[in-house]
């Protein structure tokens, strides 16, 4: 095997490391952008360069971006009295696609786990305490996986929050969703949220 040979072989290895890529998936993805060298590997492998350098975790929410401070935190545009809990960057990004919610963020790294050894300290919880006297928050929503570990999690946060406002995200049937496919824990979330109509 000549040193090229090695080099796809690695270059391949890495790329089936990446969440839903598999060995098979990288070597299509490889063959797609050496067919595409100018147009898409040579760029792409530009763009990898200057962000490995550049990407850094927000001072304040630990959002990802390119300064110390993120462009949700730096925006004047966003409300300063709510702040939205997640347990990690991609939790932040699926929110923000929506576009719903327009206050500022707080990425907690995790939920607590009493298997894995991972308490208060070992997440962002103490820096979201802080920030909710430094920053006057008057809420602060919740919006943890739906797990065991979530919910411990939120609960915890609840009861160090004390006379802040703290609510969390609606469960149970999503839009479209038909009861026959439903897991039981997401049907008895729905009807204990039930509302009237």
């Amino acid at each position: 095997m000549n040193n090229t040979s090695k080099d796809l072989d690695h270059l391949i290895d890495l790329m089936a490391k990446l969440p839903g890529l598999g060995p098979r998936s990288a070597r299509r993805a490889v063959l797609h952008m050496i067919k595409k060298r100018a147009l898409l590997m040579t760029p792409l492998a530009d763009v990898l360069a200057e962000v490995a350098i550049t990407v850094r975790e927000c001072l304040t929410c630990s959002n990802v971006g390119t300064s110390d401070t993120c462009d949700i935190c730096q925006s004047p545009k966003r409300f300063t009295g709510e702040i939205c809990v997640v347990e990690d960057v991609s939790d932040l990004w699926a929110m923000e696609r929506s576009g719903v919610f327009k206050g500022r963020y707080h990425v907690l790294g995790g939920t607590l786990s009493a298997l894995d050894a991972i308490g208060p300290d070992e997440l962002r919880i103490p820096r979201l305490l802080q920030r909710v006297l430094d920053e006057n928050v008057t809420e602060v929503i919740l919006a943890l996986n739906a797990t065991i570990d979530g919910q411990t999690t939120a609960h915890y946060i609840a009861d160090q929050l004390g006379d802040v406002t703290v609510s969390t995200l609606a469960q149970g049937v999503p839009i479209g969703g038909e009861l026959d496919y439903l897991d039981d824990g997401t049907i008895t979330a729905a009807l204990r949220a039930r509302k009237k109509i």
